[in-house]
């Protein structure tokens, strides 16, 4: 190749010339590693590239310099999946884990980070949607890809994150299924003598979570005030703290869970341990207690996590105010609580109306 039109500049202000009828500034930056890389920006023409090459150079003497090297996709989500692990909770770097070797090495694996683009990243969601994939398991692996590529940025490898230039499918609302307070009795009444019952009735009237439920220790209740405390939750074995700052709460007892805690044997830490004294499987819980026992109550199929949704209704359509039914979820804020139980506060309007029809009679 040849170079033709070189200009001089002063040194350290690179320089602009033409390659093959293409404009091309070239100047050098310093690496963290301390490395001495020759970069290039590239113009329609020379007054562009001199703007390109000028911000270029700014941004290297204010210490922003980019450098991935011929580092992949690939190669990065490794590297930055063993940095994370131990800073998030289990669950949630399994399934980072999980989308990445699934979804994402296999179609950008390959392409090198710092040339990875946001028609590549769009066109793999679209192909995904194609093969079948849900849009909200595609809106996961956007998730993961921009959680990773934004530190990324953070770490000076690339100069932006291309996952904020894509758009992701939005995926619909998942549909909120609460048992009416028949199916509730029904549930309560097939669960009478079962080694759970406790928990499904701490389920139904506290609205903890499954991981709360199991991660429950005798420490953590106090049966003569009738009050449990949140703090820590279980899934397949790993415990973890309560997922968020508001989740770690204190949480009443009624009479009922207060007397099945009470005569529930202590065999050991865990309020509902397994037969070897270890936190219950989210996996056995469900296919071993909780299936069988929506066959014996004759009701429909339904998710446990349904108990936390069923206890928020009847709270809300018995009156109870938004902010308690917050607190007793662990809500991070009332926002949340509104928004997913919207479709109760509409049957509540009327009770309003008519509590002001009697004031002002």
């Amino acid at each position: 190749m040849t170079e033709q039109g070189k200009s001089r500049r002063p040194k350290g202000t690179g320089s602009v010339y033409v390659r093959d009828g293409v404009v091309i500034g070239q100047y050098e930056v310093r690496t963290p590693d301390g490395e001495i890389r020759r970069r290039y920006v590239r113009g329609k023409d020379k007054k562009e590239v001199a703007g390109r090459l000028a911000r270029a150079i700014a941004d290297r003497d204010s210490g922003l310099v980019y450098d991935s090297g011929k580092a992949t996709v690939g190669e990065y989500l490794e590297g930055w999946l063993d940095a994370i692990r131990g800073s998030l909770r289990e669950r949630t770097w399994r399934r980072h884990e999980e989308i990445a070797r699934i979804h994402l090495k296999p179609a950008l694996g390959k392409t090198r980070l710092d040339g990875l683009n946001a028609l590549q990243v769009q066109s793999l969601y679209r192909s995904k949607l194609d093969s079948g994939l849900s849009p909200r398991t595609v809106q996961m692996v956007h998730l993961t890809l921009h959680k990773a590529l934004k530190q990324a940025v953070k770490w000076m490898l690339i100069p932006r994150n291309i996952a904020e230039a894509v758009d992701p499918p939005r995926p619909a609302s998942k549909e909120i299924r609460p048992l009416a307070a028949g199916q509730v009795k029904k549930l309560l009444v097939a669960a009478r003598g079962d080694k759970l019952e406790g928990l499904y009735v701490l389920a139904v009237t506290t609205g903890l979570r499954q991981g709360e439920l199991l991660g429950l220790k005798w420490g953590d209740l106090d049966l003569r005030v009738g009050k449990l405390r949140v703090r820590r939750t279980v899934f397949e074995g790993v415990v973890n703290p309560p997922k968020t700052a508001k989740s770690n709460r204190s949480v009443r007892l009624t009479k009922e869970a207060v007397r099945l805690l009470a005569e529930r044997p202590r065999e050991g830490e865990w309020v509902f341990p397994t037969r070897v004294g270890t936190p219950i499987s989210c996996h056995n819980l469900i296919n071993r207690s909780w299936k069988p026992l929506l066959k014996r109550a004759g009701l429909p199929d339904s998710r446990f996590h349904d108990l936390r949704h069923t206890c928020a209704t009847l709270l809300l359509t018995k009156g109870v105010h938004p902010k308690i039914v917050q607190e007793m979820l662990g809500h991070s804020s009332i926002t949340i609580t509104l928004d997913l139980y919207s479709h109760v506060l509409p049957d509540m309007q009327q009770e309003a109306v008519s509590a002001m029809e009697d004031l002002l009679e």
